[in-house]
């Protein structure tokens, strides 16, 4: 955040402090003009944690069928990444990795899916085959969520599958931010996607981040009182 030069109110011709506000009478507009100026310091720092705190009630899981035909730019994509990238990460073991689809591999991964199902399922439905052939095509770009986990193992698996956690909500967040619906897909047949994509040793699949343009208003979301959810000491 940029803030406001005082200098030039608190400082004279000789360019030492003329600020005194109990002094003389030519002194005040100094003085006005520094509670003036702090007054919309705090304003703008007031109104920017509001807007945190808004984008965070803001966002939302917006599913396939509510995408439209419109193209996620790859700088915007890049930009999703960055945001992921600044997570949260003990022992800097930075565990999430990422796999960008677009386009054709959209329809690969829906293919695979759905004769993964087929495979698995002894009773396969035929309204499942055809969700999971289709919403991938649906999709402005799809990332598939992965946790690299640490080689030295030099902290529980959980600890890092919850920091690429907090890595999807970075874009998740950045997604809203952007007007970019977005939700994280995590069907059980992502114990299979070794088979679809190459993955190094102790990878794993998390799930799919699903994102694409939308038109119309997203609900309201509750929640329950958090005081219902917190003990204190």
């Amino acid at each position: 955040m940029d803030f406001p030069n005082f200098a030039p109110a608190l400082k004279g011709e000789s360019g030492k402090s003329s600020f005194h506000p109990l002094g003389q009478e030519e002194k005040n507009e100094d003085w006005r003009l520094f509670v003036s100026l702090l007054a919309k310091m705090y304003n703008r720092f007031d109104k920017s944690n509001n807007m945190i705190f808004d984008l965070i009630k803001k966002r939302r899981s917006v599913f396939p069928a509510r995408y439209i035909d419109k193209e996620i730019a790859k700088a915007d994509i890049e930009k999703i990444l960055e945001a992921a990238n600044w997570a949260p990460t003990h022992k800097k073991t930075e565990p999430w990795r990422f796999k960008v689809l677009q386009g054709e591999s959209q329809g690969k991964l829906g293919l695979f899916l759905s004769l993964k199902y087929l495979e698995t399922e002894p009773k396969p439905k035929e309204f499942k085959v055809k969700k999971l052939m289709e919403n991938p095509k649906k999709a402005g770009a799809i990332i598939a969520i992965c946790m690299q986990r640490d080689p030295l193992e030099s902290l529980p698996e959980w600890e890092e599958i919850a920091a690429t956690a907090m890595a999807v909500q970075n874009m998740w967040l950045c997604c809203t931010e952007m007007g970019i619906g977005c939700y994280w897909s995590s069907p059980g047949l992502i114990k299979y996607m070794d088979e679809f994509f190459e993955m190094n040793e102790g990878e794993k699949c998390l799930g799919f981040f699903y994102m694409g343009y939308y038109e119309g208003e997203i609900s309201e979301a509750t929640r329950t009182p958090i005081q219902d959810k917190v003990v204190w000491g």
